[in-house]
């Protein structure tokens, strides 16, 4: 890697998690932010204020076409993912693209297509695989003996859900922009699993369908040869419990799944090791410089966030999605 190299990225959204994410960017010397898109002018203008921006766009084919950038992150809603992706991937610009990564299998499949047409770098922006601690926890796995279960849990009750119970439609529980707990909370829950153990044999979901048609929780059941796995996720409670690897000579424990701050390793004789690592960098810095390597070294894909790993995880969010009902405009089209 050389400290020279810069990659001019451009930013299509303007909502919160591109704060958090740019607070992670600018510990890379690699990252440079060159560009902003924005529906409107005022928008793009207050946020290249904010963060400095020298180009600001309102046009999403201008901004794919321009010469000044190189690779794009997109944290637009979730239904845009795919066609956003698609055209920056035409104009050659590399993709970091927000999770999930698309509303269906069929989006993520014209997503993964378009990166090998064109030659160009795509991942998707899921950040805790990334991290020193999930590293860790994929050296240690095997420490573990005979794997029987995964368990993970992500409920976090969303200050949107009370509006949605004073009638307000919130973008959170949109079905219409591919929005939802299995969506936006659920991911975090599936995407280790698939890292750690691949594709499940069977799945088994149940959840609670809200008034506007999007799910607001959901406890889902996946079978592995010789372990099971279980989720729960939520957006209208919330829940303190960890995610653990289960085996039979011991458990690793995971204090989140979405933020990794510690991490132990117990074993049946009831010895416990910390395997967490000092959280050194801004949680966000991992995915960035992650992406940067990959576009640096000229690979299309990430090893732990790969299309594979990408695409098996959207074949059971829709599966889950088929059983508990949950229907996007999307799926339609």
């Amino acid at each position: 890697m050389s400290k020279s190299f810069k990659l001019r990225f451009g930013i299509v959204g303007s909502n919160y998690i591109v704060d958090k994410v740019l607070a992670g960017a600018c510990l890379d010397p690699r990252f440079d932010l060159v560009a902003i898109y924005s529906r409107t002018q005022e928008r793009a203008d207050e946020f290249a204020a904010k963060h400095n921006v020298p180009h600001t766009f309102t046009s999403l084919e201008e901004m794919a076409a321009s010469p000044l950038i190189d690779a794009v992150y997109i944290a637009s809603p979730n239904s845009l993912h795919a066609p956003q992706s698609i055209i920056f991937m035409q104009h050659g610009k590399h993709v970091l693209c927000e999770k999930p990564f698309a509303s269906n299998v069929r989006e993520v499949k014209a997503m993964i297509e378009a990166s090998e047409k064109y030659n160009v770098t795509l991942m998707e922006a899921m950040k805790p695989t990334l991290t020193p601690n999930f590293l860790s926890v994929r050296k240690h796995v095997k420490d573990v003996g005979v794997l029987r279960r995964y368990f993970s849990c992500y409920c976090q009750y969303s200050t949107r859900y009370d509006s949605l119970k004073e009638g307000v439609l919130m973008n959170a529980f949109d079905p219409a922009l591919s929005n939802g707990a299995v969506m936006d909370l659920g991911v975090y829950t599936i995407y280790p699993m698939v890292v750690l153990f691949g594709q499940p044999s069977k799945i088994s979901a149940t959840g609670l369908m809200l008034s506007t048609g999007a799910d607001g929780q959901g406890a889902i059941n996946f079978e592995y040869e010789g372990m099971n796995a279980t989720v729960l996720y939520s957006k209208i409670a919330d829940s303190a419990l960890p995610t653990e690897i289960q085996g039979e000579d011991g458990t690793i424990m995971l204090d989140r799944v979405n933020i990794i701050s510690h991490v132990t390793l117990k074993s049946r004789d009831g010895k416990e090791d910390v395997i967490s690592r000092p959280i050194e960098k801004n949680e966000f810095y991992y995915e960035i410089s992650e992406f940067i390597n990959l576009v640096e070294s000229g690979k299309r894909e990430s090893e732990i966030n790969s299309h594979e790993n990408s695409l098996i995880t959207m074949e059971i969010i829709d599966e889950i999605r088929k059983q508990i009902g949950v229907v996007y405009p999307a799926d339609k089209s």
